[in-house]
């Protein structure tokens, strides 16, 4: 039993959450090895994603996945966010517009903490049918090398359903230091953290990957 601390600190994180988990398109993996685990607004760059083309996947709803090409880097996919219901978005959001919250949503890597989170994911309809890449990495090590990229969030901040009531926005992600640890230990003591981000790339996947599966 590892002792709850009254200051959140890396060490406890990868102590706790020893494995993150993330899900991509199936095939993804050697692209990822080769240009790195990019966010969306990474892989928009790297792919010389530029106008009207680039606005509509960097900062507006996907309703559909969306393929990119490249000459020279070939294809890749951009995962839908089709459970953001835009009313309730417009309800809850304080702090930023909605141009801007799906620009910070872009701008990240995601990573859920538990199994349990990926396995929610991996079942919800739009992709229980298809195959994809999981990706099992070291908290630990991810922690060691990107801990100054890292923000965590409170709430699957992908999803924002009819009934929500919660504000998301401007204080969301917030780095380890200034996550709100002891109101989020005594709101939710057995799901203080959802989600675990990383700024725009995780460039080493390789060396912090425990396992690769497509499932």
């Amino acid at each position: 039993m590892v002792t709850i601390p009254k200051k959140l600190t890396a060490d406890y994180i990868a102590t706790r959450w020893p494995r993150l988990y993330h899900m991509a398109e199936a095939g993804s993996w050697p692209s990822i090895q080769k240009f790195g685990l990019r966010s969306t607004t990474a892989l928009l760059d790297l792919f010389e994603i530029q106008g009207s083309e680039r606005e509509a996947i960097e900062a507006a709803r996907r309703p559909q996945s969306v393929q990119i090409h490249h000459a020279v880097h070939g294809t890749a996919w951009i995962r839908d966010n089709k459970p953001i219901n835009e009313t309730v978005l417009r309800r809850t959001l304080v702090g930023l517009s909605e141009p801007e919250w799906y620009r910070s949503l872009n701008s990240r890597v995601f990573f859920w903490l538990t199994e349990d989170r990926l396995t929610r994911l991996r079942n919800a309809p739009p992709y229980r049918a298809r195959p994809h890449d999981i990706l099992v990495l070291s908290t630990e090590r991810l922690l060691d090398a990107h801990a100054d990229g890292v923000e965590l969030s409170p709430l699957n901040s992908g999803a924002v359903h009819p009934a929500a009531n919660y504000p998301r926005g401007a204080g969301t992600f917030r780095s380890i230091e200034d996550y709100p640890w002891i109101n989020r230990i005594a709101l939710s003591p057995a799901e203080p953290i959802v989600e675990l981000t990383v700024r725009y790339i995780v460039p080493d996947p390789a060396s912090l990957a425990i396992d690769i599966q497509t499932m």
